[in-house]
């Protein structure tokens, strides 16, 4: 041991030296490693770039929105990279945001205050409604950083003593014994440097020195793991790794921060029941819990990261970590990305194990990739196969898909790079990409410019410049484009032969005004001849339903709305962590603090609810397997490889702000639980900013961009994206054509505010 930590020492004190030779700004995973290999750098010489970035960047980036906009005192938070987060006292006066406070009628607003946490009620967060602060030089984007002492609130300070600095301080928890034997990232990355130098097995260790920020949801055994919820178990840190990161650990990353999130990745949501909430928490885009606060976008502060993966894609985007494990159940993992000029990678489920996530651990719900490139995505996707079970993890019984379904060969054969396109002109010749045009209806003003721009994008890079063929999926709001052939079989035709067949009960359902759901004028849609005539396409679909809206047209109704059973999922999750403390759900309520009134109610509820066995769960993976079934059909019959369509129309909003439209533009990949992926597709630079309205009763505020509105400048370009999806077990063109637009692009660039460090 004395041998290991005087090498770890020698390392340790040459790495300022060793760093300044290598700038970790924007370095890929090859970069990075071919730093260490040369030996411009040492695995603790990056590491410890990272902690600086850390300490420069990942401050608080919101003030409180408060009634009288007056200041407020002094108040520090806990310590993160080496130092206790320091909260500003100004606030904002919440009229510059709401209009006509005094006509206001419903439940008092959640003002924006600070409080004692409940993990340690010696520090203070942020609670409340809050705005990002222009220019803040912040982003807050790590919850928890892999340090010693403050990687743990269980085990902060003394208790986290390394051991050869003694015994443990009287009054420490037990529990803090065994766990300050692991080692933290720096220290880690010193018994890399020691056992490897730089010349390390990186075919064995192909994540080599790689730091990395996994969602709270991912346990992480030497990091505080509690779902981004301030909550107070005996012991904060879990036994185990999840999978995924238990994968990256063995080959080579260093685990090196979880990253700020929603709260049970957007959740608790609310089953229903008496517990209601005292107070309206307006909702405004925001991506926060209770223990770590609200990240902020790296290239505007005042701006949103998008939930509820927002913290990672940020991390990524201001290099403050090299990669980021994400998670998503509807668009948690391409919102980000888009939004902060990332790039994403989401496999068919079951390929990344998703065991080890605290709720929401249901079949749209996975694990996926943040990268600054989306090649870099794609290395982190073939490190994390098991040389044994490849993908299989016998935890998650979602990863059971047919080998078939995995590539032979690596992910990475499949990449395009730059290379590749100096020495094929076409590398996507043969190929055929249909537009989604239901993602690019021009809904109101502030949608127009993005659509048009990402339309652009599409015929110039991936048809002109790169060789495929297009088609578009048709949308009754879109204008048909005669440079674009149309499809020559629907998603609607699809749906027309399925759904008779195999679920024909479905036309008999009605909404709550009981109109049937599926009417269509002149026929009895409930009727077997009806059924049989539209079977073969000799009778109409109601076009009211579409491949964007399948989801939960005429759905069995589910709480949530995704169909996910928190407590159940929650329930399952603490048996396996083994706390002293919080053993069931109800006991994670009673000693948890949450992010807003809301949730607090809905958290209450979930505790009574005895809904555990509602039909709506057997519906939703019925549908889901219709909808798979028709869009391969739609694939088949048109000669389709990829699906294309912009991750998002309008330009990011502001934190606490107003929002017209969809925060991210999914709604069929998780569901159809299909493989994506999202690349930068440049920056908008202009907006029609939306504002709030009161509601026709005065009770709440809503989002409105009222006629004339104009467009403006933004202050800061913001980054855009264009996303692709195909069929289950397409991720090998998925890489090939994501790869190919982000070679012939390079769109991506570093956040200008968040530069290297002098």
């Amino acid at each position: 041991m004395s041998q290991l930590l005087t090498a770890m020492l020698l390392i340790a004190s040459t790495a300022a030296t060793a760093a300044a030779k290598f700038d970790i700004q924007e370095a890929s995973i090859a970069d990075t490693q071919s730093a260490i290999t040369s030996g411009k750098t040492t695995c603790v010489g990056v590491v410890q770039a990272y902690i600086d970035r850390a300490r420069a960047y990942n401050g608080v980036c919101t003030a409180l929105l408060t009634a009288d906009g007056k200041k407020i005192p002094a108040a520090n938070g806990y310590v993160r990279a080496g130092a206790p987060l320091h909260f500003p006292t100004r606030t904002v006066k919440a009229s510059t945001i709401f209009p006509d406070l005094g006509q206001y009628k419903g439940l008092p607003l959640e003002f924006g205050r600070m409080e004692a946490t409940v993990s340690d009620p010696t520090v203070s967060a942020q609670n409340g409604m809050r705005v990002g602060m222009a220019d803040a030089g912040q982003v807050n984007a790590l919850e928890t950083l892999n340090i010693r002492g403050e990687r743990s609130v269980t085990c902060r300070g003394d208790f986290d003593r390394h051991p050869s600095k003694g015994a443990l301080p009287a009054g420490a928890p037990a529990v803090c014994e065994a766990f300050r034997k692991l080692p933290d990232a720096l220290e880690r990355a010193a018994e890399l440097d020691a056992l490897y130098g730089s010349k390390p097995d990186l075919a064995a260790m192909p994540m080599y020195c790689i730091t990395t920020a996994v969602k709270d949801p991912y346990d992480t055994k030497d990091m505080r793991t509690t779902a981004n919820n301030d909550v107070n178990f005996a012991m904060d840190v879990p036994p185990h790794d999840a999978t995924i990161v238990a994968q990256l650990r063995a080959k080579g990353a260093i685990i090196y921060a979880k990253s700020v999130a929603h709260e049970f990745n957007g959740g608790p949501g609310d089953p229903g029941g008496p517990a209601k909430a005292r107070y309206n928490f307006v909702a405004g885009g925001q991506t926060h819990g209770s223990w770590g606060g609200q990240s902020c976008n790296p290239y505007d502060t005042e701006r949103v990261s998008r939930g509820s993966s927002g913290g990672s894609g940020v991390a990524v985007s201001a290099n403050l970590v090299a990669i980021g494990i994400c998670e998503q159940s509807g668009a948690s993992c391409q919102g980000p990305a888009s939004r902060n000029g990332v790039a994403t990678l989401l496999t068919t489920k079951g390929l990344l194990p998703d065991n080890g996530g605290i709720g929401y651990q249901w079949f749209n719900d996975r694990a996926g990739i943040h990268a600054r490139t989306l090649a870099d995505a794609v290395k982190v996707l073939d490190a994390v196969k098991d040389p044994v079970s490849g993908y299989y993890d016998s935890r998650d019984p979602f990863t059971s898909v047919p080998k078939s379904l995995v590539p032979a060969q690596p992910y990475a054969s499949f990449i395009a790079g730059d290379a590749q396109l100096k020495s094929d002109a076409k590398p996507l010749k043969g190929l055929c990409i249909a537009i989604v045009r239901e993602h690019m209806v021009k809904k109101t003003a502030n949608h127009v410019a993005i659509s048009d721009q990402i339309d652009a994008e599409i015929k110039r890079v991936l048809r002109d410049r790169l060789g495929a063929e297009l088609v578009e999926m048709r949308a009754a709001e879109y204008p048909d484009d005669p440079a674009v052939p149309d499809l020559k079989y629907t998603f609607s035709d699809a749906l027309s032969e399925l759904l008779p067949w195999a679920m024909p009960e479905i036309f008999q359902r009605r909404d709550k005004a009981g109109k049937l759901v599926f009417e269509v004028p002149g026929y009895d849609v409930t009727s077997y001849a009806y059924l049989l005539k539209l079977s073969k396409r000799q009778a109409p679909l109601t076009d009211a339903v579409n491949i964007t809206n399948f989801m939960s047209f005429g759905a069995v109704p589910c709480q949530p709305a995704l169909c996910a059973d928190l407590a159940f999922d929650i329930d399952r999750y603490l048996i396996d962590r083994g706390d002293a403390r919080i053993k069931t759900w109800g006991d994670w309520v009673a000693n948890a603090k949450f992010r807003e009134d809301k949730s607090l109610a809905g958290a209450k509820n979930w505790v009574q609810w005895q809904g555990h066995e509602q039909a709506g769960k057997a519906d939703a993976l019925a549908r889901s397997h219709i909808a798979r079934l028709a869009l391969l059909r739609v694939m088949y019959e048109n000669k389709i490889d990829v699906f294309v369509h912009p991750e998002n129309t309008v330009p990011t909003p502001k934190i606490q702000g107003p929002n017209v439209g969809a925060i991210s533009l999914d709604s069929i990949s998780p569901f159809f639980q299909i493989p994506r992926v999202a690349v930068p597709a440049g920056v908008t630079t202009t907006i029609v900013e939306p504002q709030y309205a009161l509601n026709a009763d005065k009770t709440d505020y809503v989002p409105v961009l009222a006629p004339g509105t104009k467009q403006t400048t933004l202050k800061h370009p913001l980054p855009i994206s264009i996303t692709f999806f195909a069929g289950q077990g397409e991720e090998p063109v998925l890489i090939k054509v994501g790869t190919a637009y982000e070679s012939a692009t390079h769109h991506r660039f570093a956040p200008p505010a968040f530069g290297p460090l002098r």
